[in-house]
């Protein structure tokens, strides 16, 4: 088995919360719009956070920008992924202003102690309203160029990749979060509009999320728990050799594999590294109990998912605003 990645309920750690953060297993904290109040807050709340933890801990959050961008206050509006091109003079200065808008979001994030964030979005931007403007464009050689800059720009601050949602969430309508997407479209559709991002990137994403999405052709379970997508297209077909996490076990879609520890156990089986147990603390808590004879093991996973993972040392918030390519970045952000 491997480590879990929880989240927080609130702007402080309580009691109960430091408990489990002090179990063998949890290897992760991912943070939410509910846990930022303001800068030194968050601060604060990383440094308890690691504080209480029995492990070395991945701490991560959904910084993508545009709507889905969870600290606001204080940080730079970074925007969706999809006005990169609307806003660009032509592609190649899109492709340089997603890899100055990776560099910037990723360099605000680790001035935090915060890792990673889940980011980049690599779905062809299709039917899906979820994703939408979360993706780089509507074409898969134009996502992996974006993305490819974005990616560059992250690794040049310091911060490790995650591409989501393999092998692609952009082609089917209903959400995943509130229910049961399923695509049913050939493998050779799929591979040829949808997976080119994720093949064309294999080699320089240092993690990938997969997608709570049925693909029927392929296998009959979602593909975050298949065994047939993460470990013989993503790791030996694509050569993936990075961490994978599970999207997180609470959504709707995910309860194709039964209870939360059910949804941990097969996405573990399948070839998952970290699941993310959010938004349910009692079926967090269950995953837990559940792994709870497996503490060895866990605690070997949590810390590989850590050394493969963890942040380069950051620059610090008033260093970082001093810095002239964080000045450049600023005035780019005027044309959105």
């Amino acid at each position: 088995m491997t480590a879990v990645m929880i989240d927080l309920q609130g702007t402080e750690i309580t009691s109960e919360e430091r408990e489990l953060l002090a179990h063998p297993a949890v290897g992760g904290v991912i943070y939410f719009t509910r846990n930022f109040a303001d800068i030194d807050q968050l601060h604060e709340l990383v440094r308890q956070t690691r504080a209480a933890a029995r492990n070395p801990l991945i701490l991560a959050v959904d910084h993508e920008g545009g709507r889905v961008q969870r600290f606001r206050q204080g940080f730079s509006p970074v925007p969706a992924m999809g006005r990169i091109v609307e806003q660009a003079d032509d592609f190649a200065h899109a492709q340089h202003m997603a890899q100055e808008l990776g560099w910037l979001m990723a360099s605000e994030i680790l001035t935090m102690d915060i890792d990673i964030s889940f980011a980049p979005v690599l779905d062809v931007n299709g039917i899906s309203e979820v994703i939408g403007d979360r993706s780089f464009a509507s074409r898969a050689e134009q996502v992996t160029l974006l993305a490819r800059g974005f990616i560059k720009g992250m690794h040049q601050a310091g911060m490790k990749a995650t591409g989501k949602h393999f092998p692609g969430h952009g082609s089917v309508q209903a959400d995943s979060h509130i229910a049961m997407p399923v695509d049913e479209r050939s493998w050779e559709e799929i591979l040829q509009t949808d997976l080119p991002p994720f093949i064309e990137l294999a080699n320089c994403l240092d993690a990938i999320m997969p997608a709570h999405v049925i693909y029927p052709a392929v296998d009959d379970q979602p593909a975050g728990f298949s065994e047939r997508w993460l470990q013989h297209i993503l790791r030996a077909q694509l050569g993936f050799k990075g961490v994978i996490f599970s999207d997180d076990l609470a959504m709707a879609a995910a309860s194709a594999a039964g209870s939360m520890p059910e949804r941990a156990v097969a996405a573990l089986s399948a070839g998952c590294d970290m699941v993310l147990a959010c938004n349910d603390r009692a079926g967090a808590t269950a995953v837990l109990e559940t792994l709870e004879p497996r503490f060895t093991e866990a605690e070997k996973r949590a810390n590989k998912c850590y050394e493969q993972l963890a942040k380069c040392a950051g620059l610090g918030w008033q260093t970082l605003q001093n810095h002239p390519r964080w000045h450049q970045a600023q005035r780019l952000l005027e044309r959105f």
